[in-house]
């Protein structure tokens, strides 16, 4: 199955009548139910009621997301892992508090100002690399979460979440550092927390790669 997402570089040019919200929204498929739902709620329910692809029907927990409905950031992982399969919320777990601590640090907060989700909203077996006809079931999901949500920026962390947005295959050292277009909405890509707690080398990229966003989004913001 086929991602519904144009690579940036083929996108066509924005229609300037839009919001970057309703250009996001416009990717979910013609027909499909996410367009009715209203609601972050109506949309964890239908996660819950629906399989779309075999990882659905192995996991403990479907994980939607976690944060504030009205973020102003939205951190997008790749995919659940065990902790979070079991717990059913996103990011928990030793990455999860390295994340809160990194965004903390900028002056965010998952409580006030942040939404973190993943892309697949089921864990895959032993933590593996999401499959391309996962990826293209489960991403319409996450647009219809970019559209009620609101954010005005986003931050994608690790490689497979960076170029499964993107529609590409690149390094991550090649992604990071630079804001991307997503649709009209600013893109960061960096390194995901989890890889921090392996390799300490990764933290001060890290770093500067959000202090970089922290600066977009106080020039977004009027800051």
């Amino acid at each position: 199955m086929a991602s519904a997402l144009l690579n940036v570089a083929e996108a066509p040019e924005p229609d300037t009548d839009q919001s970057p919200y309703q250009r996001v929204e416009a990717l979910i498929p013609a027909g499909s139910p996410l367009h009715g739902i209203a609601s972050l709620e109506e949309l964890g329910e239908w996660l819950a009621s629906n399989i779309l692809v075999p990882i659905d029907e192995t996991r403990l927990n479907p994980v939607l997301g976690a944060g504030s409905p009205n973020a102003d950031l939205m951190v997008i992982g790749e995919a659940p892992g065990a902790e979070e399969d079991k717990r059913g919320e996103a990011f928990v777990g030793r990455a999860g508090k390295l994340l809160d601590q990194i965004l903390e640090a900028i002056g965010f907060s998952r409580a006030e100002n942040v939404y973190i989700c993943n892309i697949l909203k089921s864990r895959p077996p032993n933590n593996r690399n999401p499959r391309p006809e996962e990826v293209a079931a489960h991403i319409p999901m996450l647009y219809k979460q970019i559209a009620l949500v609101q954010p005005k920026i986003l931050l994608a962390v690790g490689r497979q979440a960076g170029n499964g947005l993107l529609e590409k295959n690149a390094s991550l050292s090649s992604l990071r550092g630079v804001f991307h277009d997503y649709h009209g909405l600013p893109l960061m890509i960096t390194y995901h927390p989890a890889a921090l707690l392996r390799n300490q080398q990764w933290k001060r990229p890290t770093w500067e790669d959000v202090q970089l966003l922290r600066a977009r989004y106080d020039e977004l913001a009027g800051g």
